[in-house]
């Protein structure tokens, strides 16, 4: 017994008290004698002390508890895990951690007050504790759940979430990285049928004949949806408004920043000298969202069809990482 509830060299109290809650302090009764006989525990001796001074029956969780609150009567005198957690699950078993300290120093002749630490109801300075300790890759998607005070979410249901946004998120990164890699063999293999040129032309008609027009225009349509949406981001809108809206939405905001740019210019000319077409700046590449940078260019047929692979791998990796970072 006294191994699956004695505390390891460096362990934080707080993970100590749940390894102990896990492997079953609660169902354990035992006698002020009895809880003595097990010995130092905690490794330190006005905790130990304290686990066996109640006489009467007590399971071993609750003189555990009333052994960390004895020797540390200040919340703040406890510290849980410092630093970033890496996984879902060691950001689940912080959430926990952070419930054995509310465990611990509630009331424990208040018949409402939890011992168990996955039954307390998760309160908003716990929550943000929780985000803080996050990494960037979920800091951000998280932030952005919104929080209801008082809706009573206990640990147990955060934790279920948390393990259902994790699955989700992992299901989607997956078929992202899958598209990609997709899409970066099919550039890899174009490239090489480019290097021999005689059948490039060949070539370039099999991948013409290869799609129908309704994917065609499905590409057309993805790679405006990408420039606008690069091209407000890049003028400091809010991308999560912006996010998962139709081409048509994101068309309407663009022409409007444009317009109201314009006004701005005119404005401006109005009172600056003339300059010659030559002095004149070179247009902003966010222009026109919708035209193509390759249109004009030799050998624009071929160099459009290389493009079309290149913009759509580029366009799901940026749009991929923003939305995870």
């Amino acid at each position: 017994m006294r191994k699956d509830f004695s505390r390891h060299p460096g362990e934080h109290i707080v993970t100590w008290l749940l390894r102990c809650w896990d492997n079953g302090a609660s169902s354990v009764e035992l006698e002020g004698k009895e809880a003595k006989q097990l010995g130092s525990l905690s490794r330190e001796g006005g905790i130990d002390k304290a686990i066996g001074r109640k006489t009467q029956v007590l399971s071993l969780w609750r003189r555990l508890l009333l052994g960390v609150k004895e020797r540390y009567p200040f919340k703040d005198e406890v510290t849980c895990h410092q630093g970033k957690w890496t996984t879902m699950e060691r950001g689940i078993q912080y959430l926990r951690e952070l419930a054995v300290l509310e465990v611990i120093y509630n009331d424990p002749e208040t018949a409402q007050s939890p011992t168990d630490p996955d039954e307390v109801q998760c309160t908003q300075p716990m929550w943000r504790k929780f985000l803080r300790s996050a990494p960037p890759t979920y800091a951000n998607s998280l932030a952005v759940m919104s929080w209801k005070e008082g809706y009573g979410q206990t640990v147990d249901e955060l934790a279920v979430q948390l393990q259902q946004y994790e699955g989700s998120l992992s299901s989607s990164l997956w078929a992202c990285v899958s598209a990609v890699e997709e899409l970066s063999r099919e550039f890899q293999q174009f490239k090489v049928d480019m290097s021999s040129s005689p059948p490039v032309q060949a070539r370039i008609a099999a991948i013409g004949s290869k799609h129908s027009a309704a994917q065609e225009r499905g590409d057309r349509k993805y790679t405006r949806w990408a420039n606008l949406w690069f091209y407000l981001r890049d003028h400091g809108e809010d991308m999560r408004k912006w996010d998962g809206k139709p081409t048509s939405v994101l068309d309407a905001r663009v022409q409007e920043l444009r317009e109201k740019a314009t006004r701005k210019e005119d404005s401006s000319w109005k009172a600056a000298a003339p300059v010659s077409r030559e002095q004149s700046p070179r247009r902003s590449r966010w222009a026109d969202p919708i035209s193509d940078p390759l249109e004009g260019t030799s050998d624009s047929r071929v160099r459009k069809v290389s493009s079309r692979f290149f913009e759509r791998a580029v366009a799901w990796s940026f749009v991929l990482c923003y939305r995870l970072g």
